[in-house]
């Protein structure tokens, strides 16, 4: 990779910008709220100051407007310097915090009182170091109290930010992962498909094999437009199963019957693509090719409350060596494995023996919907 590749996906890639570097106009107007309530409180105890001390309120407002602003720009400075240290350690903020808020107060409290002086000539305002004292202590306060509110809002929006980039990589590592998984069907499918066309070759069945090879190309050709990474309706999963159990059933012939039983109401249902073909695979693989008896494979879908049940069912007469004896075949993990990756806690996924002779698959996935008109998704 070149050194312009690399700078190009350096700023692409959502860890590389540096914390707390916020551009968001929504901080932005979050900053300018809290401080005009933070001057607005300050403006309302001046006043009350000032009118105990004999400033009337109409004369004195003025002054009382001209100090708040100062105050004002004396943050707005404190809060450029804080930013720019948001790197550093919350210890060493705060104590910077406080040197800015001491070096601040003198100036906020000479000011005051000589807009004091102004406001109440010519009546003689003589400097008194207690009042000068008690002013200069409550502005170290006042403005050390702005430094820990804007510290404080910057961590909130640095742990948002933090918490996006987060997700946005978790969704890239799902994704990532769901396509490797998604891919890993094609092989396995293809691999069992291609055994079945040279078994049709050493069987001498050339027209059938030919047959079989234009259908493998036709489902592949369909099966490699999908999306990986994109549901599709039930009925098309469904459509792309039919298709290939008529691929199969070219090599087993008469040995081999399907049935799909499901209601139309949730035949718009959405469901990851190819999720049933390893299902189906291991069908074929445990049950029609491991017995000599007609075997059945029956595919049904139901809906109950908020969950989407889709079971795959195969006859496997008196045979007990399935995968479900030694744990899951390479298939069904893949098929569980993309469920739990994709929904989690609200996916289902089981494989096992049930009943006499009956392999059994059930698949569980939440119960979404989509609206062909609109492109959008109906959450019943």
């Amino acid at each position: 990779m070149n050194a312009q590749n690399f700078e190009m996906s350096d700023r692409q890639h959502p860890l590389t910008h540096s914390s707390g570097d916020f551009h968001l106009p929504e901080f932005r107007r979050t900053t300018i709220g809290l401080a005009l309530v933070f001057w607005a409180v300050v403006l309302a105890t001046d006043s009350v100051l000032w009118g105990i001390a004999g400033s009337s309120l109409g004369k004195s407002m003025t002054g009382k407007l001209v100090l708040t602003g100062l105050g004002a720009l004396l943050a707005y400075g404190m809060s450029a310097v804080l930013r720019r240290l948001r790197n550093r350690s919350f210890l060493l903020k705060a104590g910077i915090g406080f040197c800015l808020a001491a070096f601040a107060a003198p100036i906020y409290a000479y000011a005051d009182f000589e807009i004091f002086r102004w406001t109440v000539y010519p009546k003689p305002a003589p400097f008194e170091w207690l009042i000068f004292g008690t002013t200069l202590t409550s502005g170290i306060a006042m403005f050390f109290g702005w430094c820990c509110l804007y510290i404080a809002l910057v961590y909130t929006y640095e742990a948002r930010e933090r918490e996006h980039r987060l997700a946005m990589v978790r969704e890239e590592a799902l994704a990532a992962q769901m396509q490797a998984l998604r891919y890993q069907v094609n092989p396995h499918f293809l691999f069992n498909t291609l055994n079945s066309i040279a078994g049709l070759i050493e069987e001498g069945a050339a027209s059938r094999a030919e047959r079989m090879t234009i259908s493998l190309s036709t489902f592949l050709r369909a099966t490699l437009e999908l999306d990986p990474l994109r549901d599709v309706p039930l009925e098309v999963e469904l459509s792309l199963q039919e298709e290939y159990l008529g691929i199969e059933r070219e090599r087993f012939l008469d040995r081999m019957s399907f049935s799909i039983t499901v209601p139309d109401e949730i035949r718009r249902a959405m469901v990851p693509n190819l999720i049933l073909q390893p299902l189906i695979e291991n069908a074929l693989k445990h049950g029609v090719g491991r017995s000599s008896a007609p075997t059945d494979i029956r595919i049904a879908a139901w809906r109950e409350q908020g969950t989407l049940w889709i079971t795959v069912e195969n006859d496997i007469g008196g045979l007990s060596a399935t995968p479900a004896s030694a744990g899951l075949g390479i298939g069904l993990k893949n098929v569980a494995d993309r469920i739990y990756t994709r929904f989690g806690e609200l996916g289902y996924f089981d494989a096992g023996v049930f009943g006499n002779g009956l392999f059994r698959a059930k698949v569980g996935l939440p119960l979404t919907f989509e609206d062909k008109w609109r492109g959008t998704e109906i959450h019943p």
